[in-house]
């Protein structure tokens, strides 16, 4: 099954929900939600820094991925950026794929 990093960013409604429900409540929303999607939440960390949160998940495809995205960012209440993660054995599969590409020249 395809892979997804989601990396967010809360706005301050979503943090101050972040602290009133508690970190594992979160968790629990987005594994139902994935779940519910036929998917599987591998990794749910918080961060500080730049980003707030990361989540690895399995999803039956991109479009699964993409509703996801909309809907989250929709809230308002998060900036979720969405990264497609691939094996090494599918960057070698790629790496066999041999496109016929012409560069633009000068």
């Amino acid at each position: 099954m395809p892979r997804y990093l989601f990396v967010g960013n809360y706005s301050p409604q979503g943090s101050k929900g972040v602290l009133a429900a508690g970190g594992t409540s979160r968790r629990a929303v987005i594994e139902k939600m994935v779940a519910d999607l036929g998917g599987r939440v591998e990794t749910f960390d918080f961060a500080f820094g730049s980003d707030d949160v990361y989540t690895i998940v399995e999803l039956p495809d991109a479009r699964t991925a993409t509703a996801i995205a909309l809907t989250v960012n929709g809230s308002g209440a998060i900036n979720l950026r969405t990264i497609v993660l691939m094996t090494p054995e599918e960057v070698d599969a790629a790496g066999q794929v041999q496109p016929n590409y012409q560069p633009p020249t000068a």
